[in-house]
This record gives C-alpha cells, sequence and structure tokens, in this order.
C-alpha cells in the first residue's frame, strides 16, 4: 500500500488519532472562526466578458501583514508564530526534493503545485502560506503564480488588483513576456505572478506551447527560484489537470470532516505519474474544544508507487 493510499485512509480518524497524530494550533481567528475560512468565502466571478488587453502598470505591490496575520496567515514579521512552524514542517520535504537529496530525483522539482479536490478546503490559504514560508529562507526566491484563473484569490489576497495583467496575458500575446506580469513584493524574496483577465479558452492557453515553454523557463532560469502555482480544484476544472502536467510537485490539501475519500481518491487518480505528491490534512478539530486548527497529516510519495 502507497503513502498516499495510507493518507487516504486516514481520513476516518478518530478524535483520540486526531489528538495523537496532528500537531496543535493556538493560534486561531477572531470569533473562533476556522483557520482556514479565508478560502471558505466565496469571492464573486470575475467579469466573464472580453476585455480590453491591460496596460503594464505597477511591477510591485505592498502586502499587508497586518491583514495577513488576521486571517491566520505567515507573516514574515511574526516567524515563530504557531502556523509558521506548522509550514516549516510542511516545505522541508519539498526543498529537499529540489536539492536532489530525496530518495528519487524528478523533472522540475522546483515547481510545486497546491491544489484539493474540491473547492472551499483551504489550498489558496495553503498556498500563500507555503510561498511565505519559503521566502523566509537565506537562499530561496519564490515566485507564486495564480493559475486559478476563473477565482484568482491569492493575488486578490495579497492586494493584487483584477486589472493587472498576468498568466493568460502572456500566453495569449505574443508579445508580452513572463517577466512583463512579475510583480515585485515588500518581501525581498517573493514575487507573484497574477491570474490576468478570464478567458473563455484558459485551457486550451494553459494546455498551449507557450505555457510549456514558460513553465520551462520559470524552472531552469534561477537556480535559487521556487515556484508555487495556486491550481483549481482537481474535480471541477480540467486547468487543474493541465497545471499538474507541468510541475514535479503537488501539495494536496484535504479538509478534515469534510473531503470525503471517493472525492480524494478520485482527484488523486487524475494527477500524472511523475510528480510527488504530499498531503496536508487541514482544519483539524482539537479533540477538547470545538475549534479547528491548522493541524496537517503529511504522506509524501508518488502517487503510482505500490510498494
Amino acid at each position: 500500500m502507497s503513502i498516499i493510499e495510507k493518507a487516504v485512509e486516514k481520513l476516518n480518524f478518530t478524535e483520540a488519532d486526531r489528538q495523537t497524530v496532528q500537531p496543535h494550533c493556538e493560534s486561531q481567528p477572531p470569533s473562533g472562526t476556522e483557520c482556514s475560512s479565508i478560502v471558505n468565502t466565496e469571492i464573486a466571478n470575475r467579469d466573464q466578458q472580453s476585455a480590453p488587453k491591460p496596460s503594464l502598470t505597477s511591477k510591485s505591490i505592498e502586502i499587508s501583514f497586518e491583514d495577513l496575520a488576521e486571517r491566520g496567515m505567515v507573516t514574515p514579521d511574526s516567524p515563530r508564530s504557531p502556523i509558521a512552524e506548522e509550514y516549516r514542517s510542511i516545505k522541508r520535504p519539498l526543498l529537499t526534493n529540489i536539492e536532489g537529496k530525496g530518495a528519487v530525483t524528478f523533472r522540475h522539482p522546483n515547481l510545486i503545485m497546491v491544489t484539493s479536490a474540491l473547492q472551499g478546503e483551504g489550498k489558496t490559504f495553503s498556498a500563500i502560506n507555503l510561498a511565505m514560508s519559503i521566502a523566509m529562507e537565506q537562499d530561496k526566491t519564490v515566485l507564486l503564480v495564480d493559475a486559478d484563473i476563473s477565482k484568482a484569490s491569492a493575488a486578490r489576497l495579497l492586494g493584487v488588483p483584477d486589472s493587472s495583467p498576468g498568466l493568460i496575458d502572456v500566453l495569449e500575446d505574443e508579445s508580452l513576456h513572463i517577466g512583463d506580469v512579475i510583480l515585485r513584493t515588500n518581501i525581498p524574496n517573493l514575487r507573484i505572478v497574477p491570474a490576468g483577465r478570464v478567458h473563455e479558452r484558459s485551457t486550451e492557453l494553459l494546455a498551449s506551447q507557450s505555457m510549456y515553454r514558460v513553465a520551462d523557463e520559470l524552472a531552469e532560469r534561477y537556480s535559487d527560484r521556487v515556484v508555487i502555482f495556486d491550481s483549481p480544484p482537481m474535480l471541477l476544472t480540467n486547468e487543474a489537470q493541465v497545471v499538474a502536467s507541468l510541475v514535479g510537485q503537488i501539495v494536496f490539501v484535504i479538509a478534515a470532516e469534510k473531503t470525503s475519500q471517493r472525492a480524494v481518491a478520485e482527484a488523486l487518480s487524475l494527477l500524472g505519474d511523475e510528480a510527488m505528491v504530499g498531503m496536508i490534512l487541514n482544519k483539524t478539530k482539537h479533540a477538547f474544544t470545538s475549534k479547528y486548527g491548522y493541524g496537517y497529516g503529511y504522506g509524501y510519495g508518488n502517487t503510482r508507487d505500490k510498494n
């Protein structure tokens, strides 16, 4: 039985099991809301009509650490918070694989996709926290790519205007280069690529040769760069499968007591044979309280490993 299969089986944890396996979360958002409630907020769909090509405006944004902290996220000015400590553990096997020190080697280990089976499980919350945590490393730079084209939640939560040109604009317009849409931030080691405007052919654009060239460039141009894709949920769009084919590592987010084993198994079956897959068990419930935490269960391995 593979590590991933075992992780799926652990979705039926009893309360005692969770107390034993899951790390605790001492930090909670106001009013006892779920730590990942930020990703459960429904964001209004953006205009689906064709819009004029956006102009290249400001190349930098100011991320509000106060806003992130209020949502229970990792911030550079609170490096020892409970959530920061947890994401240190989550990022470590990912960085080990990037450095070629893992059990196996594979293509593009520095391209990491964060996804889930369904909506509202915490993938955007996890993608932002992972990007923040890796950006705090001394020798790494992080590029957070908002590849959830229809939602564009990650970039918006970090203060990027919806009108900002992004990934889809680069894929559609041959005169644009990926460097034209990269935004600097007030975090020295963090850059952002917004989703860009909503496009009716987004799946085709993501599956195009242009996207493969962009992925190769992002993976190979800078040896210290880690690229994190906030992907759509696997079971809701075709775009997620396209992104999965480009990356070397996948972080799969599961909502405790919400995501069914069937949904997880179906989503995992859509992933390719090559990528390494890690699993985060999000929104775990403490045994002696009614509050939810950032806790995670992390299984790591190839989805096709049957040993």
